[in-house]
Protein backbone atom coordinates (compact mmCIF):
# COMPACT_ATOMS: atom_id res chain seq x y z
CA UNK A 1 0.00 0.00 0.00
CA UNK A 2 1.17 3.58 -0.61
CA UNK A 3 2.12 5.87 1.89
CA UNK A 4 4.62 8.57 0.25
CA UNK A 5 4.27 10.64 -2.51
CA UNK A 6 6.87 12.08 -4.96
CA UNK A 7 6.05 15.19 -6.80
CA UNK A 8 7.44 16.50 -9.59
CA UNK A 9 7.57 20.44 -9.78
CA UNK A 10 8.90 22.65 -12.22
CA UNK A 11 9.33 26.46 -12.76
CA UNK A 12 5.98 27.03 -13.37
CA UNK A 13 5.51 25.90 -9.84
CA UNK A 14 1.61 25.00 -8.40
CA UNK A 15 0.38 25.89 -11.43
CA UNK A 16 1.87 23.48 -13.69
CA UNK A 17 0.83 20.82 -11.28
CA UNK A 18 -2.16 18.43 -12.19
CA UNK A 19 -4.98 18.87 -10.64
CA UNK A 20 -3.91 15.66 -8.23
CA UNK A 21 -0.88 16.77 -7.34
CA UNK A 22 -1.85 19.92 -6.64
CA UNK A 23 -4.21 18.80 -4.17
CA UNK A 24 -1.96 16.56 -2.52
CA UNK A 25 0.93 19.47 -2.10
CA UNK A 26 -1.95 22.03 -0.93
CA UNK A 27 -3.47 19.29 1.55
CA UNK A 28 0.63 17.49 2.67
CA UNK A 29 0.88 17.32 6.33
CA UNK A 30 4.59 17.48 5.94
CA UNK A 31 6.83 18.98 2.67
CA UNK A 32 10.20 17.15 2.10
CA UNK A 33 12.34 19.58 -0.64
CA UNK A 34 15.15 21.79 -0.96
CA UNK A 35 15.04 25.55 -0.90
CA UNK A 36 13.96 25.78 -4.80
CA UNK A 37 11.39 23.28 -4.33
CA UNK A 38 9.81 25.05 -1.12
CA UNK A 39 9.97 28.36 -2.63
CA UNK A 40 7.93 27.20 -6.03
CA UNK A 41 5.60 26.00 -3.47
CA UNK A 42 4.31 28.50 -1.56
CA UNK A 43 1.56 29.20 0.48
CA UNK A 44 1.08 26.15 1.82
CA UNK A 45 0.51 25.31 5.27
CA UNK A 46 2.49 22.20 5.37
CA UNK A 47 5.28 21.85 8.08
CA UNK A 48 8.21 22.30 5.61
CA UNK A 49 11.47 20.02 6.12
CA UNK A 50 14.81 20.30 4.09
CA UNK A 51 16.49 17.93 2.36
CA UNK A 52 18.91 16.46 5.11
CA UNK A 53 22.59 15.22 4.61
CA UNK A 54 23.74 12.80 4.23
CA UNK A 55 21.33 10.87 1.88
CA UNK A 56 20.73 7.96 4.19
CA UNK A 57 19.79 10.07 6.73
CA UNK A 58 16.93 11.49 4.21
CA UNK A 59 15.50 8.31 4.65
CA UNK A 60 15.19 7.81 7.70
CA UNK A 61 13.81 11.35 7.71
CA UNK A 62 11.02 9.96 5.20
CA UNK A 63 10.07 6.75 7.32
CA UNK A 64 9.70 8.51 10.35
CA UNK A 65 6.83 10.31 8.74
CA UNK A 66 5.09 7.79 7.93
CA UNK A 67 1.47 7.67 9.11
CA UNK A 68 1.07 11.60 8.05
CA UNK A 69 0.03 13.20 4.76
CA UNK A 70 3.59 13.18 3.23
CA UNK A 71 5.07 14.47 -0.16
CA UNK A 72 8.51 14.41 -1.43
CA UNK A 73 9.04 17.51 -3.88
CA UNK A 74 11.46 17.04 -6.49
CA UNK A 75 12.61 18.54 -9.98
CA UNK A 76 10.46 17.56 -13.15
CA UNK A 77 10.49 13.67 -13.48
CA UNK A 78 11.08 12.15 -10.37
CA UNK A 79 12.55 8.89 -12.02
CA UNK A 80 14.66 10.02 -14.46
CA UNK A 81 18.20 10.95 -12.91
CA UNK A 82 16.29 12.16 -9.76
CA UNK A 83 16.04 11.76 -6.08
CA UNK A 84 12.89 9.70 -6.95
CA UNK A 85 14.68 6.59 -8.30
CA UNK A 86 17.53 6.57 -4.86
CA UNK A 87 14.69 6.35 -2.86
CA UNK A 88 13.50 3.71 -4.26
CA UNK A 89 16.40 1.75 -3.54
CA UNK A 90 15.10 1.89 0.51
CA UNK A 91 11.35 2.22 -0.37
CA UNK A 92 9.69 -0.08 -1.86
CA UNK A 93 8.04 1.30 -4.97
CA UNK A 94 4.81 -0.29 -4.20
CA UNK A 95 4.80 1.88 -1.43
CA UNK A 96 5.10 5.67 -3.51
CA UNK A 97 3.35 7.40 -5.75
CA UNK A 98 4.51 9.24 -8.28
CA UNK A 99 3.62 12.13 -9.92
CA UNK A 100 5.50 13.40 -12.90
CA UNK A 101 6.14 16.46 -14.07
CA UNK A 102 8.01 17.65 -17.71
CA UNK A 103 11.93 16.74 -16.98
CA UNK A 104 14.45 19.05 -17.87
CA UNK A 105 15.70 16.61 -20.50
CA UNK A 106 12.37 17.07 -22.30
CA UNK A 107 12.15 20.68 -21.93
CA UNK A 108 15.82 21.14 -23.10
CA UNK A 109 14.91 19.22 -26.40
CA UNK A 110 12.21 21.09 -27.35
CA UNK A 111 13.95 24.58 -27.15
CA UNK A 112 17.18 23.02 -29.06
CA UNK A 113 14.82 21.19 -31.53
CA UNK A 114 16.66 17.48 -30.87
CA UNK A 115 14.58 14.22 -30.89
CA UNK A 116 15.43 12.40 -27.51
CA UNK A 117 15.40 9.54 -29.06
CA UNK A 118 18.95 10.24 -30.99
CA UNK A 119 21.07 12.38 -28.46
CA UNK A 120 22.79 11.26 -25.18
CA UNK A 121 21.03 12.30 -21.93
CA UNK A 122 23.52 12.32 -18.79
CA UNK A 123 24.16 14.04 -15.39
CA UNK A 124 27.21 15.51 -13.88
CA UNK A 125 25.40 16.32 -10.50
CA UNK A 126 27.05 15.00 -7.75
CA UNK A 127 29.41 12.88 -10.36
CA UNK A 128 32.78 13.37 -11.76
CA UNK A 129 31.99 15.49 -14.83
CA UNK A 130 34.91 13.32 -16.54
CA UNK A 131 32.01 10.07 -17.22
CA UNK A 132 30.59 11.91 -19.71
CA UNK A 133 34.05 12.01 -22.53
CA UNK A 134 32.87 8.32 -23.45
CA UNK A 135 30.17 9.68 -25.13
CA UNK A 136 32.43 12.83 -27.24
CA UNK A 137 32.72 11.78 -31.06
CA UNK A 138 32.11 14.31 -33.81
CA UNK A 139 28.56 14.98 -33.75
CA UNK A 140 27.13 13.95 -30.93
CA UNK A 141 24.51 15.81 -29.40
CA UNK A 142 24.64 15.57 -25.23
CA UNK A 143 21.70 17.12 -22.78
CA UNK A 144 24.04 17.76 -19.14
CA UNK A 145 22.23 17.86 -15.93
CA UNK A 146 24.67 20.31 -14.16
CA UNK A 147 25.86 20.45 -10.65
CA UNK A 148 26.88 24.39 -10.59
CA UNK A 149 27.51 27.60 -12.39
CA UNK A 150 31.01 26.31 -12.94
CA UNK A 151 29.80 22.77 -15.11
CA UNK A 152 29.76 24.63 -18.22
CA UNK A 153 33.54 25.21 -17.82
CA UNK A 154 34.20 22.33 -16.78
CA UNK A 155 33.13 20.62 -19.67
CA UNK A 156 34.05 23.00 -22.01
CA UNK A 157 37.76 22.15 -20.75
CA UNK A 158 37.25 18.42 -21.41
CA UNK A 159 36.01 18.73 -24.73
CA UNK A 160 38.62 21.04 -25.97
CA UNK A 161 41.55 19.10 -24.07
CA UNK A 162 40.44 16.31 -26.43
CA UNK A 163 39.93 18.08 -29.91
CA UNK A 164 36.46 19.37 -29.29
CA UNK A 165 36.87 22.84 -28.83
CA UNK A 166 35.07 24.13 -31.41
CA UNK A 167 32.11 22.42 -29.90
CA UNK A 168 28.95 24.57 -29.41
CA UNK A 169 27.57 24.55 -25.87
CA UNK A 170 24.09 26.66 -24.84
CA UNK A 171 23.08 26.84 -21.01
CA UNK A 172 19.02 26.57 -20.57
CA UNK A 173 18.28 27.81 -17.04
CA UNK A 174 14.80 28.10 -15.67
CA UNK A 175 13.35 25.85 -17.97
CA UNK A 176 9.84 26.37 -18.42
CA UNK A 177 9.64 29.47 -16.01
CA UNK A 178 9.40 33.40 -15.82
CA UNK A 179 12.67 34.08 -15.74
CA UNK A 180 14.12 31.61 -18.32
CA UNK A 181 17.01 32.30 -20.04
CA UNK A 182 19.89 31.48 -22.49
CA UNK A 183 23.63 31.22 -23.42
CA UNK A 184 25.60 30.03 -26.06
CA UNK A 185 29.42 29.83 -27.05
CA UNK A 186 32.16 27.76 -27.78
CA UNK A 187 34.14 25.19 -25.79
CA UNK A 188 37.19 26.87 -26.53
CA UNK A 189 37.79 30.07 -24.25
CA UNK A 190 34.45 29.34 -22.89
CA UNK A 191 34.16 32.41 -20.03
CA UNK A 192 30.43 33.20 -20.03
CA UNK A 193 28.64 33.53 -16.33
CA UNK A 194 25.57 31.67 -16.00
CA UNK A 195 22.90 30.81 -13.10
CA UNK A 196 23.46 27.47 -10.67
CA UNK A 197 20.47 25.85 -12.06
CA UNK A 198 20.60 25.08 -15.80
CA UNK A 199 20.46 22.29 -18.20
CA UNK A 200 23.73 22.59 -20.43
CA UNK A 201 23.69 21.45 -24.32
CA UNK A 202 27.09 20.32 -26.08
CA UNK A 203 26.83 19.68 -30.17
CA UNK A 204 30.22 17.84 -30.61
CA UNK A 205 32.58 19.56 -33.20
CA UNK A 206 35.88 18.00 -33.96
CA UNK A 207 39.03 20.10 -34.72
CA UNK A 208 39.69 19.90 -38.17
CA UNK A 209 43.01 21.53 -38.16
CA UNK A 210 46.17 19.14 -38.17
CA UNK A 211 47.09 18.42 -34.37
CA UNK A 212 43.88 19.37 -32.55
CA UNK A 213 44.10 15.65 -31.28
CA UNK A 214 40.61 15.15 -31.77
CA UNK A 215 39.41 11.32 -32.16
CA UNK A 216 36.87 8.80 -32.61
CA UNK A 217 37.25 6.51 -30.25
CA UNK A 218 35.34 3.34 -29.63
CA UNK A 219 33.58 2.33 -25.79
CA UNK A 220 35.92 -0.52 -26.00
CA UNK A 221 38.73 -1.70 -27.90
CA UNK A 222 40.41 1.32 -27.21
CA UNK A 223 44.29 1.25 -28.85
CA UNK A 224 47.07 0.92 -26.65
CA UNK A 225 48.59 4.03 -27.39
CA UNK A 226 45.91 6.02 -25.09
CA UNK A 227 47.07 4.63 -21.70
CA UNK A 228 49.78 5.71 -19.97
CA UNK A 229 51.81 2.60 -18.93
CA UNK A 230 55.17 1.23 -18.32
CA UNK A 231 54.81 -1.09 -21.80
CA UNK A 232 53.21 -4.04 -19.55
CA UNK A 233 49.87 -4.37 -20.16
CA UNK A 234 46.68 -5.96 -22.29
CA UNK A 235 47.04 -5.21 -25.86
CA UNK A 236 44.29 -3.63 -28.32
CA UNK A 237 43.58 -7.44 -29.41
CA UNK A 238 43.48 -9.26 -26.41
CA UNK A 239 41.66 -6.78 -24.59
CA UNK A 240 38.78 -6.78 -26.62
CA UNK A 241 38.25 -10.33 -26.87
CA UNK A 242 38.36 -10.13 -23.21
CA UNK A 243 36.34 -7.57 -23.06
CA UNK A 244 33.87 -10.00 -25.10
CA UNK A 245 33.99 -12.71 -22.63
CA UNK A 246 33.54 -10.19 -19.48
CA UNK A 247 30.56 -8.40 -21.40
CA UNK A 248 30.31 -5.32 -19.30
CA UNK A 249 26.80 -4.62 -18.17
CA UNK A 250 24.69 -1.60 -16.61
CA UNK A 251 25.59 -1.41 -12.94
CA UNK A 252 27.65 -4.63 -12.54
CA UNK A 253 31.01 -4.86 -10.45
CA UNK A 254 34.30 -6.02 -12.07
CA UNK A 255 37.24 -7.41 -10.47
CA UNK A 256 40.51 -6.34 -12.05
CA UNK A 257 42.93 -8.53 -10.34
CA UNK A 258 46.52 -7.58 -10.99
CA UNK A 259 45.18 -4.49 -13.14
CA UNK A 260 48.66 -2.59 -14.13
CA UNK A 261 47.25 0.41 -15.92
CA UNK A 262 44.17 -0.58 -15.94
CA UNK A 263 43.40 -0.58 -19.28
CA UNK A 264 40.79 -3.57 -18.75
CA UNK A 265 38.53 -1.85 -15.94
CA UNK A 266 38.68 1.59 -17.68
CA UNK A 267 37.04 -0.44 -20.86
CA UNK A 268 34.59 -2.63 -18.59
CA UNK A 269 33.19 1.12 -16.98
CA UNK A 270 33.00 2.54 -20.37
CA UNK A 271 31.33 -0.11 -21.73
CA UNK A 272 28.07 0.18 -20.27
CA UNK A 273 25.90 2.81 -18.26
CA UNK A 274 26.93 3.04 -14.68
CA UNK A 275 29.61 -0.08 -14.65
CA UNK A 276 31.67 0.07 -11.89
CA UNK A 277 35.27 -1.60 -11.32
CA UNK A 278 38.03 -2.38 -7.95
CA UNK A 279 41.36 -2.77 -9.62
CA UNK A 280 43.72 -4.93 -7.17
CA UNK A 281 47.19 -3.91 -7.99
CA UNK A 282 50.50 -3.92 -5.61
CA UNK A 283 52.65 -1.65 -7.44
CA UNK A 284 52.23 2.27 -6.61
CA UNK A 285 53.66 3.43 -10.36
CA UNK A 286 51.10 1.01 -12.16
CA UNK A 287 47.85 2.36 -9.55
CA UNK A 288 49.01 6.20 -10.57
CA UNK A 289 48.90 4.91 -13.90
CA UNK A 290 45.61 3.51 -13.43
CA UNK A 291 44.19 6.17 -12.03
CA UNK A 292 45.63 8.57 -15.04
CA UNK A 293 43.79 7.01 -17.43
CA UNK A 294 40.16 6.64 -15.10
CA UNK A 295 40.47 10.02 -15.34
CA UNK A 296 41.94 10.71 -18.93
CA UNK A 297 39.52 7.97 -20.02
CA UNK A 298 36.46 9.05 -18.51
CA UNK A 299 36.24 6.10 -15.98
CA UNK A 300 37.01 8.70 -12.82
CA UNK A 301 34.79 6.36 -9.95
CA UNK A 302 37.57 3.73 -10.78
CA UNK A 303 38.59 1.72 -7.11
CA UNK A 304 42.23 1.26 -6.67
CA UNK A 305 43.14 -1.48 -3.86
CA UNK A 306 46.85 -1.62 -2.98
CA UNK A 307 47.85 -5.48 -2.60
CA UNK A 308 47.97 -8.96 -3.68
CA UNK A 309 45.31 -11.22 -4.21
CA UNK A 310 43.95 -13.55 -3.06
CA UNK A 311 44.28 -11.15 0.80
CA UNK A 312 43.33 -8.12 -1.06
CA UNK A 313 40.19 -9.52 -2.11
CA UNK A 314 38.81 -9.69 1.57
CA UNK A 315 35.53 -7.72 2.26
CA UNK A 316 35.16 -6.39 -1.52
CA UNK A 317 32.00 -6.37 -3.02
CA UNK A 318 30.57 -9.20 -4.77
CA UNK A 319 31.32 -9.13 -8.67
CA UNK A 320 29.21 -9.64 -11.28
CA UNK A 321 32.66 -10.14 -13.55
CA UNK A 322 36.25 -11.10 -12.57
CA UNK A 323 39.67 -10.27 -14.74
CA UNK A 324 43.15 -12.11 -13.58
CA UNK A 325 45.61 -10.53 -15.69
CA UNK A 326 48.63 -10.59 -12.59
CA UNK A 327 48.89 -12.63 -9.57
CA UNK A 328 47.19 -15.82 -11.23
CA UNK A 329 47.06 -18.59 -8.65
CA UNK A 330 45.03 -21.38 -7.99
CA UNK A 331 43.94 -19.66 -4.35
CA UNK A 332 42.69 -16.71 -6.23
CA UNK A 333 40.99 -18.17 -9.08
CA UNK A 334 38.90 -20.32 -5.93
CA UNK A 335 38.54 -16.78 -4.36
CA UNK A 336 37.01 -15.52 -7.27
CA UNK A 337 35.25 -18.50 -8.08
CA UNK A 338 33.58 -18.19 -4.53
CA UNK A 339 33.01 -14.44 -4.33
CA UNK A 340 31.42 -14.49 -7.86
CA UNK A 341 27.76 -14.07 -8.29
CA UNK A 342 25.56 -16.18 -10.31
CA UNK A 343 25.63 -15.63 -14.13
CA UNK A 344 29.15 -13.74 -13.53
CA UNK A 345 32.22 -14.26 -15.69
CA UNK A 346 35.94 -15.18 -14.89
CA UNK A 347 38.52 -14.46 -17.45
CA UNK A 348 41.95 -15.37 -16.80
CA UNK A 349 45.04 -14.78 -19.27
CA UNK A 350 48.41 -16.16 -18.99
CA UNK A 351 51.44 -15.21 -21.40
CA UNK A 352 53.98 -17.95 -19.20
CA UNK A 353 54.12 -21.67 -18.74
CA UNK A 354 53.73 -21.68 -15.30
CA UNK A 355 50.15 -19.13 -15.86
CA UNK A 356 49.02 -21.72 -18.40
CA UNK A 357 49.74 -24.80 -16.18
CA UNK A 358 47.23 -22.99 -13.59
CA UNK A 359 44.67 -22.38 -16.09
CA UNK A 360 45.25 -25.90 -17.33
CA UNK A 361 44.27 -27.41 -14.40
CA UNK A 362 41.27 -24.67 -13.40
CA UNK A 363 39.96 -26.04 -16.11
CA UNK A 364 39.96 -29.78 -16.28
CA UNK A 365 38.64 -28.30 -12.73
CA UNK A 366 35.82 -26.71 -13.23
CA UNK A 367 34.90 -26.86 -16.97
CA UNK A 368 34.44 -23.18 -19.49
CA UNK A 369 36.61 -22.95 -22.15
CA UNK A 370 40.25 -22.63 -22.58
CA UNK A 371 41.65 -20.65 -25.74
CA UNK A 372 45.08 -19.65 -27.18
CA UNK A 373 45.05 -16.63 -28.35
CA UNK A 374 47.78 -15.49 -31.26
CA UNK A 375 48.47 -11.39 -32.60
CA UNK A 376 51.05 -10.96 -35.45
CA UNK A 377 51.25 -7.19 -36.79
CA UNK A 378 53.04 -6.37 -40.04
CA UNK A 379 56.04 -4.56 -39.20
CA UNK A 380 59.21 -3.65 -41.76
CA UNK A 381 61.83 -6.18 -42.20
CA UNK A 382 65.43 -5.33 -40.98
CA UNK A 383 64.13 -2.06 -39.18
CA UNK A 384 62.48 0.90 -39.69
CA UNK A 385 63.78 1.56 -42.90
CA UNK A 386 63.28 -1.95 -44.19
CA UNK A 387 61.63 -2.21 -48.00
CA UNK A 388 59.90 -5.25 -47.47
CA UNK A 389 57.37 -5.81 -44.64
CA UNK A 390 56.50 -9.14 -42.66
CA UNK A 391 54.69 -10.34 -39.77
CA UNK A 392 55.98 -10.04 -36.30
CA UNK A 393 54.08 -12.09 -33.72
CA UNK A 394 53.55 -11.33 -29.76
CA UNK A 395 53.87 -13.67 -27.10
CA UNK A 396 50.84 -15.75 -27.42
CA UNK A 397 48.05 -15.47 -24.07
CA UNK A 398 46.05 -18.87 -23.06
CA UNK A 399 42.81 -17.31 -21.73
CA UNK A 400 40.40 -19.58 -19.75
CA UNK A 401 37.16 -18.37 -19.87
CA UNK A 402 33.89 -19.47 -17.26
CA UNK A 403 30.28 -18.96 -16.76
CA UNK A 404 28.59 -19.39 -13.33
CA UNK A 405 25.94 -20.80 -13.12
CA UNK A 406 22.61 -19.02 -11.20
CA UNK A 407 22.73 -22.14 -8.62
CA UNK A 408 26.49 -22.00 -8.68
Amino acid sequence: MSWLDIVGIGEDGMEGLSREARALVEQAEVIIGGDRHHNLAPNVTAERVAWPSPFDAMIDKIRSYRGRRLVVLVTGDPLWFSVGARITKWIPAEEIRFHPQLSAFQWASCRMGWSLADIETLTVHGRPAEQIIPYFHPGAKLLVLTRDRTSPATVARLLATRGYGGSRLTVLAALGGLREERFEGIAEGWNIEVPDFHVLAVECVAGEEAGEGARVLPRTGLPDCVFANDGNMTKQAVRALTLARLAPTRDQMLWDIGCGCGSVAVEWMRGAPEAYAVGIEPRADRREFAMTNAVALGAPKLRLIEGEAPAALDGLPAPDAVFIGGGLSRETIEASLNALKPFGRLVANAVTLEGEAVLTQAHAAHGGELTRIGVAHAEPIGGPGGKLTGWKSAMPVTQWFLEKGAGS
